[in-house]
């Protein structure tokens, strides 16, 4: 239902090296970064597996931080973005493990980006 979401940050290279490293165990890295003269000299760049999905816009952060979740194709990869996303500098808001209260087989691992958004990577699949 949701074709791409963006957020904003406020140090764009900072965001951008958390993400490189949690991205990476999803399959997703950064695919685009839109030319500084359509962006009025703001960084923006989208991440994905083949298209670009989330955005990154450099920018005053207002307003509360947001909650996105990534789909991961196993649990082992929640358990790998995870790490990578602590590795990275993230702080944990929930480590890996099932959440039946949601769904019987939700497996999910959360973390505060450098933003203090709440970035989740989601595995439906029982394993």
């Amino acid at each position: 239902m949701i074709d791409h979401i963006g957020i904003t940050v406020a140090d764009f290279d900072r965001a951008k090296a958390f993400y490189d490293k949690a991205m990476a165990p999803l399959g997703a890295s950064l695919l685009m970064m839109v030319p500084t003269e359509y962006t009025g000299g703001r960084k923006i760049g989208g991440y994905g597996r083949d298209r670009p999905v989330y955005w990154l816009s450099e920018g005053d952060v207002a307003g509360e931080p947001k909650h996105v979740a990534f789909t991961a194709g196993s649990r082992a990869e929640v358990d790998a973005f995870h790490r990578a996303a602590l590795d990275a500098g993230g702080r944990d808001n929930g480590a890996p493990g099932l959440r039946p209260h949601y769904h019987p087989d939700y497996y999910g691992a959360f973390v505060f980006d450098p933003d203090g958004n709440n970035i989740e990577a989601v595995c439906h699949r029982p394993e």
